[in-house]
């Protein structure tokens, strides 16, 4: 099975620098995220999904639809694909990023989840996926923490841990993958 990872669009979180690993809390794509994901379509636009996943904040959901305009392909609500939980909500980025950069793999809040234990969650969703759809390529709108987690199971969690994906950004995956490391 063909993945490909998309981070949502410019959020609001994103400008004002704030933890939203809530999807409760009404946090949206701003005027340049709606932009972004619009010419990400147009650049998207000849390729055959299969299928479409997306996780349950509405920045990845507004992202998705523009996306997906036009196709008759609706995605489905994974909360798997969530943002991580920091337990950190509403507080600044900066203020979780001081504490994970001590232990990037392992750290995590007492109502939080390491990066490793988000490795865990995103390979149970991308091996009920491929289970499901074998010959499939599934488009997923997720947000930068567990996509990196998914890259992680193919590569190297210590080399993706503290990376970063733009707004829009891409990872195309294959999996299973052929050779694992986390």
């Amino acid at each position: 099975m063909k993945i490909t990872f998309i981070r949502h669009g410019e959020s609001e979180a994103n400008v004002g620098h704030f933890i939203n690993d809530d999807p409760k809390k009404p946090v949206h794509l701003t005027d340049k995220g709606r932009t972004q994901a619009e010419t990400l379509a147009v650049q998207l636009h000849h390729e055959q999904f299969t299928h479409a996943y997306v996780s349950q904040f509405p920045r990845a959901q507004e992202t998705i639809h523009i996306l997906l305009h036009g196709k008759n392909l609706p995605p489905q609500i994974d909360p798997r694909l969530n943002e991580r939980k920091s337990g950190m909500d509403g507080q600044p980025v900066k203020s979780f990023n001081d504490q994970v950069i001590l232990d990037p793999l392992h750290f995590k809040t007492s109502d939080g989840e390491s990066f490793i234990e988000q490795m865990q969650r995103l390979q149970e969703f991308l091996d009920e996926i491929a289970a499901r759809h074998p010959d499939a390529h599934v488009l997923v709108v997720a947000h930068e923490n567990p996509i990196l987690a998914a890259l992680g199971l193919t590569t190297s969690a210590e080399e993706v841990v503290l990376a970063s994906l733009p707004n829009c950004g891409r990872i195309d995956l294959i999996w299973p993958a052929t050779s694992q490391s986390a």
